[in-house]
């Protein structure tokens, strides 16, 4: 892949995570919104801190699942010794990067149907997070935002197969940390300030050409695939 397609792509995360927040707000809005505004003169911590160990314990999440996603991938590659096996995941990472783009452009919700995917999971996972709750401290907000970071999310999974063809561990944790950085300031808008981030996301047409941008990625990649 050329240098500006290989570096363009953490842009692309970047943007996805971002203007997918509508889908953000629908999936973990509530989370947020409960960690923040329900904090009290008890509490260690201010709505702030808790946020933010939130969110960065969310993200440090994306970067695990993201570095195993990219290291399975590049070990197929390696094991089998065929490029084939390379181009193939190359040609799904692309698609699912052109269904994204359709997803943030507001022109199809397919990537919604890959959700129940996680639920034998998270079924094993959700438990966990009742150690954490209530939150009254930046400590038990990092490893509740660890845990739900794994929460069934069709964009979160979308982008984690992209991280397949990613090139490795390393590159599939840098995939999704700018994915998760894209999330971030809604879900702080969220949690913190106000909702105004969110009507600038919503807007159609800044969906639309976001949307389109990230379409235009996955075609050069398929481009240059064939």
């Amino acid at each position: 892949m050329p240098d500006w397609l290989t570096h363009s792509q953490y842009l692309v995360a970047f943007l996805t995570g971002l203007f997918g927040g509508v889908h953000c707000f629908g999936m973990c809005g509530g989370i947020v919104g409960a960690l923040t505004l329900g904090t009290s003169k008890e509490e260690t911590s201010s709505p702030i801190i808790i946020s933010l160990g939130y969110n960065i314990g969310r993200i440090s999440g994306y970067i695990l699942a993201g570095a195993i996603v990219g290291f399975l991938g590049s070990s197929l590659v390696d094991l089998t010794g065929i490029q084939t096996a390379k181009q193939v995941l190359a040609i799904i990472a692309s698609l699912f990067m052109i269904a994204l783009g359709l997803y943030l452009a507001g022109i199809w919700n397919g990537i919604a149907n890959i959700e129940s995917v996680g639920s034998v999971l998270w079924k094993r996972i959700q438990p966990l997070t009742q150690r954490f709750i209530p939150v009254k401290s930046f400590q038990q907000a990092l490893p509740l935002g660890f845990l739900w970071g794994w929460l069934p999310c069709g964009l979160v999974y979308t982008a984690l197969i992209w991280t397949l063809s990613a090139g490795g561990a390393m590159e599939g944790a840098l995939i999704m940390l700018a994915f998760g950085l894209g999330t971030l300031p809604n879900l702080l808008a969220m949690g913190v300030i106000a909702a105004r981030l969110s009507k600038w996301v919503r807007n159609p047409k800044i969906r639309l050409i976001a949307g389109m941008l990230v379409v235009l990625m996955g075609v050069l990649t398929l481009l240059r695939i064939f």
